[in-house]
């Protein structure tokens, strides 16, 4: 769940941060529309990718900032520092020759966000909510670089192996 101090952050994005404030006190499942660039960037990544990047994330105590899911989309959201995009690419540049498809929302986008209190099964949900203000540190944006780079690779060799035991039988 969203803090009170995740809500007046990421309500600061919105373009009218009272107005948005006031419909997540009438209905806290609500999405909203927001624009990145200025607070944070947004790393979008398929959901199957962003689910296993995530889990390893976590697994390895690894820094991770606001994740959310568009299961309409099949979509994961990964929120960055604003600005980051360029580490970001130079870390996983280094990490493969052959990165993931992906999409940074930076300066000029737009993203739906869940609601502060989003519900398991929401189109849009928190799978780590803001809980402050998401200045996150470079290493949070190379920690993710890294673990996208790895869990692309685990799940193509884990369809491999899956199609070629599919085919010798």
């Amino acid at each position: 769940m969203m803090t009170r101090r995740g809500i007046e952050w990421l309500s600061l994005a919105s373009e009218d941060p009272t107005q948005c404030r006031m419909m997540w006190l009438d209905d806290p499942r609500q999405p909203q529309l927001v624009a990145a660039g200025a607070l944070f960037d947004v790393l979008a990544v398929d959901q199957k990718t962003g689910m296993e990047t995530f889990d390893q994330l976590r697994r390895r105590g690894m820094p991770v900032g606001a994740v959310m899911v568009d299961r309409g989309a099949n979509r994961m959201g990964f929120f960055l520092p604003a600005e980051s995009q360029q580490r970001f690419e130079a870390a996983l540049s280094r990490e493969t020759a052959t990165p993931p498809q992906y999409r940074i929302l930076a300066e000029g986008s737009y993203v739906v966000v869940p609601g502060p209190m989003a519900l398991t099964g929401d189109r849009f949900e928190w799978l780590s909510a803001p809980t402050h203000s998401q200045h996150g540190s470079p290493l949070q944006t190379v920690a993710l670089a890294v673990m996208l780079a790895a869990s692309s690779e685990l799940l193509a060799r884990a369809d491999k192996y899956g199609q070629e035991t599919a085919d010798a039988e």
